[in-house]
């Protein structure tokens, strides 16, 4: 028997099944509306063999000056046949000349590497049910009318315009913020994902505000199921093992060309949306 050719398609609603059967297959998390969120945001590229998706990648644009690279992942079986090069490629030629962001598992770097990428920085993953912990934080669910000036503090922490990303999880998920003399300082979405919810991104002026924002949803969500998705460099891993999070992997910050991006000294990033959406 022939072999079916394998076709690379623009990825759209329709491969939203065979998706998540590629993610089971890879024991990611995924949900069928987390894959969903991804293609809403993004360009999608899927391999197609027959009636069925072997791979699949997408790249997520932030205004003109950059994109991440996600959810790329080929069908175990059909490994070594050049597919995830290809779905690289393609997803590449979307990014368009902006800087391309992913993040790498061990398996993926020898194929980045060899595309153009550098290391960046270390994600670290941690999960956990949260524990019925007393918190002492000023912080705050947000409302509707925050969203703008959310957004505001998004791109000068991140140096990005990420606004229909904030949107999206501004309608998907429930905003934190803190205040300082009426102004936003600091904020955090938590949302539906995977196993249960994440926490991401959080964005303050110092980590003892992001631990004042991760205690506030602690608090609130004792007994739930919790991802945080941080950074290395971001100093707030310590605080989420005191809490019984388990550091459970991550993965490698990579960059490949694109525009120099000067974030605000004023707001950092100290967790991730995703590791997809960065």
């Amino acid at each position: 028997m022939t072999a079916e050719p394998i076709k690379f398609v623009t990825f759209s609603p329709a491969h939203l099944d065979g998706a998540v059967a590629l993610s089971q297959q890879a024991r990611w998390p995924h949900r069928r509306e987390d894959w969903a969120m991804v293609e809403s945001l993004s360009d999608g590229i899927a391999a197609v063999s027959g009636d069925g998706v072997v791979g699949t990648a997408f790249a997520t644009p932030y205004g003109e000056n950059a994109a991440t690279i996600n959810m790329v992942i080929v069908d175990e079986s059909m490994r070594g046949q050049g597919i995830g090069r290809k779905l690289m490629d393609a997803a590449l030629a979307k990014c368009e000349g902006r800087e391309a962001r992913l993040v790498a598992t061990q398996d993926g770097l020898p194929l980045y590497q060899k595309l153009g990428f550098q290391p960046s920085g270390t994600v670290l993953q941690y999960q956990g049910v949260i524990g019925n912990n007393a918190f002492d934080s000023t912080a705050d669910w947000a409302s509707a009318t925050d969203v703008s000036e959310l957004i505001a503090v998004d791109h000068a922490a991140c140096g990005l315009d990420r606004s229909r990303l904030m949107k999206r999880l501004s309608e998907t998920g429930r905003l934190v913020v803190l205040r300082e003399n009426g102004r936003i300082v600091g904020f955090a979405v938590l949302r539906d994902f995977g196993r249960g919810e994440v926490a991401g991104p959080i964005v303050a002026r110092t980590l003892e505000e992001a631990q004042s924002l991760l205690g506030f949803l602690s608090a609130a969500r004792a007994g739930h199921f919790l991802r945080v998705d941080t950074t290395e460099d971001a100093g707030l891993a310590p605080w989420l093992e005191a809490q019984g999070l388990a550091h459970v992997g991550g993965g490698i910050s990579m960059r490949r060309g694109g525009y120099q991006i000067s974030p605000s000294s004023e707001f950092h990033v100290f967790a991730l949306a995703s590791q997809a959406f960065g």
